[in-house]
């Protein structure tokens, strides 16, 4: 049903190992896995999970990723109440879709990252929130602004014409013979 392996996908050049603008030291491959996911809920539903596994760009070429590389083990899911990066806490935040609303559990946000786990042995660390009202009323703002934008682009839409065919009748014409 699911992946159970993770891919390496290249750059747009082909490259499977990128550098880093900001250190040519260190760069990072980014890596793929198609899972089937299951929520606090139950729902389920199939993704594509991707994360990124980084380093010296040197080590990185000793373990030999290339653009076809299949990997052992699983991508997983990881939720905290803590910020993966301290100098950029927001860049983890979970947010509901597109809704812009982040997802929260007692009034606490969400951060929520993945990670290549080579052994396959972890798994997802998920934290369900408890927000939902709050992103079910942002989509349904979405939705209505959505049909208004629909019923406006209708209502500009220019009238066609009615064009009457010409219809062409068949005249029979008798056969003429004549003789010289």
């Amino acid at each position: 049903m699911e992946n159970k392996n993770c891919q390496v996908v290249p750059d747009a050049q082909g490259n499977a190992i990128r550098v880093s603008k900001n250190s040519p030291e260190y760069g990072y491959v980014r890596v793929i896995q198609n899972k089937v996911m299951f929520n606090a809920t139950g729902w389920v539903s199939k993704k594509q999970l991707s994360t990124l596994v980084k380093g010296k760009v040197e080590d990185l070429q000793d373990l030999g990723f290339t653009s076809d590389t299949i990997l052992p083990g699983n991508i997983v899911v990881m939720e905290s109440f803590e910020p993966f990066s301290e100098k950029m806490p927001d860049r983890d935040l979970k947010y509901a879709g597109d809704t812009g609303i982040v997802c929260c559990k007692d009034g606490q946000p969400i951060y929520r990252t993945t990670a290549y786990d080579a052994s396959g042995e972890l798994s997802d660390a998920l934290i369900p929130h408890d927000n939902g009202d709050a992103i079910r009323e942002a989509n349904a703002e979405a939705e209505q602004s959505e049909t208004k934008t629909t019923k406006k682009a209708k209502k500009e839409e220019p009238v066609a014409e009615k064009v009457e065919e010409v219809q062409e009748e068949m005249v029979e014409v008798e056969d003429e013979t004549f003789e010289l």
